[in-house]
């Protein structure tokens, strides 16, 4: 009769409906996880026979079992609904994540890295401020410190990314816009300091070139990330003496200014100028008109985040795969077709 097989913790995991992290939490005796999951999953351990070899366990384990979470605007309901994503990953797993917001401040988040360092997390995972430079992270990857980045990539830098396909997000909006028979297009908002400023920028004027855009009749125009910058954007577009009819916005923020900022000047968002947001917040299904913009999953590609922080705690290593996520373009009603006549006048 052949033995049976030997007890793995994904097998305790399936025995007692929670994550393999909890079951790894229970088994190095934290306090984090709630005491009814832990007394199911010891329940668990006794029913598929499993051994715990503790002395391999002791090598395996981790500093500690907090794992710190830097946000660089949580102001933000992209990067809010991101930070969900992945406190429900953590949560699930019985860990209370400390969550941090840089208010895009890059001396702010020196201050709350090296504070976390010294507190001896686990883990980090931080959507970088604008302005920072790969060398900010040079003394946490010295320290042989899991750390993930997320939405936001630096230059030249070797640690993992979890971020949407901006460049593919980008090409989809744009030629959504051709096809609605716009000529003149731009696109508002962002800066160059930001490697997601050039993927967006860069799918915006590729999909120009491949669809018979000239470059002469594209405008790209800096400007805060917000519903603020994304009026003086379209104060600045509209103020040229052949404006464009239609914009391709670095996020959803800058969308809701441009679409406020045409209201005050008497025009109609969606008729009289043709408007895509990028990310998909909740917001855009609810605005007035409901924006047409390249969804990203920011609360998925959050839990992608978290898990990926957590499979690299447990195997003690600092190395993982980027992951770049699918987008799709979800078209409501702030993309009409070219409607140039007169907009001069109106505007």
């Amino acid at each position: 009769m052949a033995s049976r097989p030997k007890a793995t913790i994904l097998d305790i995991a399936r025995e007692a409906g929670v994550s393999k992290s909890t079951v790894s939490l229970v088994l190095q005796g934290s306090d984090l996880i709630r005491p009814e999951t832990a007394l199911k999953v010891r329940k668990a351990i006794e029913d598929v026979g499993y051994v715990y070899n503790r002395g391999a366990a002791n090598l395996r384990k981790a500093h500690s079992n907090v794992i710190g979470m830097v946000i660089n605007d949580l102001t933000n309901p992209f990067f809010a609904e991101m930070a969900v994503g992945m406190e429900r990953v953590f949560q699930s797993a019985g860990i209370v994540p400390f969550i941090a917001n840089t208010a895009e401040n890059p001396v702010r988040q020196e201050e709350v890295l090296k504070s976390l360092m010294e507190q001896g997390v686990a883990g980090l995972i931080v959507s970088p401020a604008r302005g920072t430079t790969p060398g900010a992270f040079r003394r946490i990857e010295m320290a042989g410190l899991p750390i993930v980045f997320t939405m936001r990539r630096l230059p030249e830098s070797r640690i993992p990314v979890i971020a949407p396909d901006n460049h593919r997000g980008a090409w989809l909006a744009t030629a959504h816009l051709i096809g609605k028979g716009h000529r003149r297009l731009a696109f508002f908002g962002g800066s160059s300091d930001l490697v997601v400023y050039h993927e967006r920028v860069g799918g915006f004027r590729e999909a120009c070139e491949a669809l018979g855009i000239a470059k002469r009749d594209t405008l790209v125009i800096e400007g805060e990330t917000s519903r603020k910058g994304g009026m003086a954007c379209l104060e600045t577009a509209l103020a040229m003496a052949e404006p464009p009819t239609a914009a391709l916005c670095f996020n959803d923020a800058v969308a809701f200014g441009v679409m406020l900022a045409l209201r005050k000047r008497g025009l109609e968002p969606g008729a009289d100028f043709a408007v895509v947001g990028f990310d998909d917040v909740i917001e855009a299904q609810h605005y007035m008109p409901a924006l047409t913009s390249v969804a990203v999953d920011s609360a998925g590609l959050g839990e992608r985040a978290a898990h990926v922080m957590l499979k690299m705690i447990q195997s003690r290593t600092t190395r993982a795969e980027d992951h770049i996520g699918a987008v799709n373009l979800v078209i409501r009603d702030s993309c009409g077709p070219d409607r140039r006549a007169g907009m001069g006048d109106a505007a």
